[in-house]
């Protein structure tokens, strides 16, 4: 049964959250501050992700892997079947595939990424017909408040000369 309007906007907001939390984590090892946290069928945190690249100068370190990686752990399997991917920044390319490969069905985002997005601004993967999976995504949750913690971070880390 899908949930009322307000309710499900509720539900959202409490979501990203939980990946706010995560994004604020990276302020001490100085990468970009993104969060991601995966929900099982019924709501549980079964995966959390803060991006790492420069922590583990890992380039595959991005929130949504890391948290993709944690919940298929938790579940010993693969196939995140039911479950939902709440991040704060939209997916790249990256991601976005792990996101079709590991059959997430859901992605919610708060910020649009203009410059890499790839769940409906500059790319869609996650909708693309030549897949053999398809993602629901909501995006712009929250959106103003995870772009400014973006911008702060930019502002603050690479300031323009």
């Amino acid at each position: 049964m899908a949930l009322p309007h307000t309710a499900r906007s509720i539900q959202l907001s409490g979501w990203m959250d939980l990946a706010l939390s995560e994004a604020r984590r990276t302020v001490d090892a100085g990468d970009v501050p993104i969060g991601a946290v995966v929900l099982d069928a019924e709501g549980r945190v079964i995966g959390r992700g803060y991006n790492r690249r420069e922590a583990d100068g890992d380039p595959t370190a991005h929130a949504e892997v890391l948290a993709l990686r944690e919940a298929a752990a938790t579940l010993g399997e693969w196939r995140l079947e039911g479950c939902t991917l709440v991040v704060t920044l939209e997916p790249c390319a990256m991601c976005a595939g792990a996101v079709v490969l590991s059959r997430i069905p859901t992605v919610v985002f708060g910020a649009w990424d203009p410059k890499a997005g790839a769940c409906g601004s500059v790319f869609d993967i996650v909708r693309d017909p030549r897949l053999n999976h398809w993602v629901d995504v909501t995006g712009g949750v929250r959106e103003e408040e995870c772009a400014a913690l973006l911008h702060d971070f930019f502002r603050a880390h690479r300031p323009r000369a």
